[in-house]
C-alpha cells in the first residue's frame, strides 16, 4: 500500500532524519521525497510504501512529533506595493501603520530607481481579511498602494506556507472540496519536482498552473461563451461546431434527423455545455445519446458519463477502461505528463465513464508501421468514413475519419486549425506545453501524422474539422 505524506517540519538540522527514523523503525519504505527550500522551507513530501497497519502507525508517530499538517491553514500572505516618496523616513508611517494592525512582515524589498519615488514591496501575514481591507483603506491615505497578485510575481515572497496558500487559491477558483484540495496539493508538488529535474523553473510551473486554473474559472457560468457555427454538408446533413474557450471542441453531426456527437470538452463545463446542447438539439433528453471520441484525453472526454453509447478505437477504449478501474491512462504512463493530467482531472472534476457503454471502432492493430493505418469503416446515415489510427504521435488510440464522397475529415488533435483559434483558445493552448513540455507524446511523429492526413486527401475542396479551433477549408489540386 502506498501513501503520500505532506509533512510540515522545522527548518532545522536533522529534521528529515527524524522523519526517516520514524519510517525505518516501522519497516516502511520511502519511495519518493520532494523538498525545495526556495519554494517552501517547511513542506516536505514523502511517498511511503508499507502495509495498511504500518502506515496507520506512521500517521500516529508523525503526528506525535508535529510533522503532519493540520487540515485547515487560515494564515495567508498578502503582497503589497507601497509607492513612497524617496526621502528619509518616508517608510516610517507605513511601518507604524503595520505595527498598529499587529501584522507580521515576511518579506521586504525596495530599491531606488532614479525617480522621486521608491516602490516598497512587503509581504504581510494575514489571518483576518477584514483587517487587511481596513489596513488598505488607511494605507491609501498615506501613499499609493497596490496589492500584487501572488501568482504573477517574479518569485515566491514567502516560503513558509507556500503550498497551502497556493493550493487554497486554486481550490477557491474552481470550487473544490477539501478532500480534492489535499489531493491537488500532492500533484502540484509532483509537477514542480518533475519539471525541476528537467532544469525548468518551479515558479514558471506554478504560474502556469495558476493561469490555467484562472482561465478555466473565467469561463464558468454566464462567462461560458463558446463560438458556435453550422456547416452544411448535404441537403440532409449538417455539422454544428461548438468551440469552448478551454478544452476540446464538440462536433454535433445531424443527418436524416439522427444525431452523433464527436468529443465533449471538460467536465467542469458540463452544466454550461448541456444548456448549449439543449438549445441546438431541443429533444436531446429524448434521444439515444451517442458520442465518438477521437482519443482519450481528459479535455475530450469530460461529458462521457452523460451519454448512452461511446464509440472509441480499441486503444482509446482500453485507456478509458483502465481509468475506470483506477489504473493509469496513456497520459499518466508518461512521467512528464502524469502530474499535469492529474491536476487537470482534479481542477476539471473529471469522472471516468463505465466501460460497459463503450462500442469499439475498427480493428485492433498492435504494431502500427505507418503514421496512419486504416483500421476500419464507420457509417452514419449519409456519411461514410474510412477510419485511420495514428501511430501515437499525439496519444495512442488517436483516430482520423475521412469521408471521400463529401470531402470531410475529422482529425482530432493530430491536425487542428491553429490560425482559426479565438484569442482565448490560443491563450489556453499556451499552458499545456509548458507543464508537459509538449502536448504531443512524440512531436516529430505527430508532424508525420499531420503530413499523412494531407496526403490522404484526394483532389477537391475539403472541410477539415480538428478538435480545437475553427473548421479548416483546404483545396487539393490535381
Amino acid at each position: 500500500m502506498k501513501k503520500t505524506y505532506v509533512t510540515s517540519m522545522p527548518d532545522d538540522i536533522g529534521a528529515f532524519l527524524k522523519a526517516s527514523k520514524c519510517f525505518s523503525a516501522l519497516g516502511v519504505n520511502i519511495t519518493r521525497v520532494s523538498y525545495n527550500k526556495a519554494v517552501d522551507s517547511h513542506t516536505l513530501f514523502i511517498d511511503a510504501e508499507g502495509t495498511e497497519e504500518q502506515l496507520k502507525t506512521a500517521d500516529i508517530e508523525l503526528e506525535k512529533i508535529g510533522y503532519l499538517q493540520g487540515r485547515e491553514v487560515k494564515t495567508s500572505i498578502v503582497l503589497i506595493e507601497f509607492c513612497l516618496e524617496d526621502v528619509p523616513g518616508s517608510v516610517t508611517n507605513v511601518l507604524t501603520l503595520i505595527s498598529d494592525f499587529n501584522f507580521n512582515i515576511s518579506y521586504i524589498s525596495s530599491q531606488e530607481n532614479g525617480t522621486d519615488y521608491q516602490y516598497f514591496k512587503m509581504g504581510l501575514y494575514v489571518d483576518d481579511f477584514d483587517k487587511i481591507s481596513a489596513f488598505l483603506s488607511e494605507a491609501e491615505k498615506l501613499c499609493k498602494v497596490r496589492v500584487i497578485n501572488y501568482n504573477s510575481s517574479e518569485k515566491v515572497y514567502d516560503n513558509s506556507i507556500f503550498y497551502n496558500t497556493y493550493v487554497m487559491g486554486l481550490s477557491q477558483t474552481m470550487g473544490l472540496s477539501e478532500e480534492i484540495s489535499r489531493e491537488l496539493l500532492v500533484h502540484v508538488n509532483l509537477a514542480m519536482q518533475t519539471l525541476d529535474e528537467q532544469g525548468l523553473s518551479p515558479y514558471r510551473t506554478f504560474d502556469s498552473i495558476s493561469k490555467f486554473a484562472e482561465l478555466l474559472g473565467e469561463s464558468k457560468d454566464k462567462a461560458f461563451m463558446p463560438r458556435i457555427s453550422t456547416h452544411k454538408i448535404t441537403d440532409n446533413t449538417e455539422f454544428i461546431l461548438i468551440e469552448p474557450p478551454c478544452g476540446s471542441n464538440t462536433l454535433i453531426i445531424k443527418s436524416n434527423d439522427k444525431v452523433l456527437f464527436v468529443d465533449s470538452g471538460y467536465a467542469c463545463y458540463s452544466d454550461e455545455m448541456l444548456e448549449v446542447i439543449h438549445k441546438v438539439i431541443p429533444n436531446f433528453d429524448g434521444i439515444k445519446k451517442t458520442i465518438l471520441v477521437t482519443h482519450a484525453d481528459v479535455d475530450h472526454c469530460g461529458l462521457l458519463p452523460f451519454f448512452d453509447e461511446i464509440i472509441a478505437s480499441p486503444k482509446s477504449a482500453l485507456c478509458l477502461k483502465n481509468e475506470y478501474l483506477g489504473n493509469d491512462g496513456f497520459r499518466e504512463k508518461n512521467p512528464l505528463h502524469k502530474p499535469y493530467i492529474n491536476i487537470c482531472k482534479l481542477l476539471t472534476s473529471y469522472k471516468p465513464t463505465n466501460p460497459d457503454k463503450i462500442k469499439v471502432l475498427g480493428n485492433s492493430v498492435d504494431n502500427l508501421k505507418e503514421p496512419l493505418t486504416q483500421i476500419g469503416f464507420f457509417d452514419f446515415e449519409e456519411l461514410h468514413f474510412e477510419v485511420y489510427e495514428g501511430k501515437g504521435g499525439h496519444l495512442p488510440g488517436e483516430t482520423v475519419l475521412i469521408d471521400y464522397t463529401n470531402k470531410i475529415a475529422i482529425t482530432g488533435d493530430i491536425y487542428i486549425n491553429v490560425h482559426g483559434l479565438t484569442p482565448k483558445q490560443a491563450e489556453y493552448n499556451q499552458y499545456a506545453p509548458i507543464l508537459m513540455t509538449s502536448v504531443d507524446t512524440d512531436p516529430k511523429l505527430c508532424a508525420e501524422e499531420r503530413k499523412a492526413i494531407i496526403g490522404r486527401l484526394g483532389v477537391g475542396k475539403w472541410q477539415i474539422f480538428g478538435a480545437h479551433g475553427f473548421k479548416k477549408d483546404y483545396s487539393v489540386n490535381s
